[in-house]
């Protein structure tokens, strides 16, 4: 195949970063938005500062020749309630719904150490401790995700630095544990990469159950002060650890990400998520960047 299946979108993370408000606290919606279209994206994923009335997003959006194609959803399923995240978890269903997405992603932020600023990512983790502790987690995840199939939607969890889905075994243990009807990958290449692991590898091995796709870079020297220097999630991003595909500073192999995609059955988005401080890398620049670089190994 080609990639006539592929949509290209973008995150608000690199505008505004939900995170840490401080940084892009300067950019305002309508500057993000104008920029992603700007850019040459079709699409987009929702951020802290897109208004939630339904008819003044879609008025926007529509003006921009965007649509919403996602949004990072916190599960607590380790710490809370099964029944405040299917509240939290329909909730949001209802939004993506009406705004025409098919996919509801995030990851695991019950007991993770991501959104911390003083807990070294690579030390302080969110764990699976026994069986019982697992077998709770994709419980509820399995149920949550029957739920979205029956509206027509797929979950696409998100593996992060400093949860407990971090490693490709963890991954494994996911989505085996799972049903492959109910729960599928959001993939994000930096991620695998920066715990680690392979990020072509992972591809190869996840895409028949991947829904929803990330791509970031990663700078190398950034990630080695990572570990020399014992930072924490939030800190390696404003020191840079992400950047967007196509920076000469970056690592990651993405010809042969693209390969893969090709030769799969992969049908939906592709989104750059490559958060960084807007104040050093600026959004549109890099937007741009990215998007010629997707233009140059797809031809879309």
């Amino acid at each position: 195949m080609n990639f006539e299946n592929i949509k290209l979108g973008v995150a608000p993370i690199n505008w505004t970063n939900d995170d840490m408000p401080e940084l892009g606290g300067e950019n305002t919606f309508e500057q993000c938005v104008s920029e992603m279209a700007l850019a040459g994206f079709t699409g987009c994923e929702v951020g802290n500062k897109f208004p939630r009335e339904i008819n003044v997003l879609k008025k926007a959006l529509e003006m921009r020749g965007l649509q919403i194609c996602n949004q990072w959803n916190s599960y607590e399923l380790t710490t809370k309630s099964f029944a405040e995240n299917r509240k939290n978890f329909t909730e949001l269903l209802d939004f993506l719904e009406v705004m025409g997405a098919k996919v509801i992603g995030g990851g695991e932020t019950g007991n993770s150490c991501q959104g911390s600023m003083d807990i070294p990512v690579f030390e302080g983790k969110g764990m699976l401790n026994s069986k019982d502790e697992w077998d709770s987690f994709t419980f509820g995840l399995n149920e949550l995700g029957k739920i979205a199939r029956d509206r027509g939607m797929k979950l696409a969890f998100h593996h992060h630095m400093g949860t407990c889905i971090q490693t490709i075994a963890e991954t494994d243990r996911l989505l085996n544990e799972t049903d492959s009807e109910n729960v599928f990958l959001n993939y994000d290449c930096g991620h695998f990469h920066f715990a680690g692991e392979d990020p072509v590898v992972a591809l190869q091995k996840y895409i028949g159950r991947t829904a929803h796709i990330h791509l970031k870079d990663v700078r190398p020297n950034i990630l080695q002060r990572v570990h020399d220097e014992r930072l924490s999630f939030l800190t390696a991003v404003k020191n840079g650890v992400f950047t967007v595909p196509g920076d000469a500073e970056g690592c990651i192999d993405f010809p042969s990400l693209f390969a893969i995609i090709k030769e799969s059955d992969y049908h939906g988005w592709i989104v750059l998520e490559a958060e960084q401080d807007p104040a050093k890398a600026n959004p549109l620049e890099y937007a741009i960047i990215a998007r010629n670089f997707f233009r140059g190994l797809t031809g879309i």
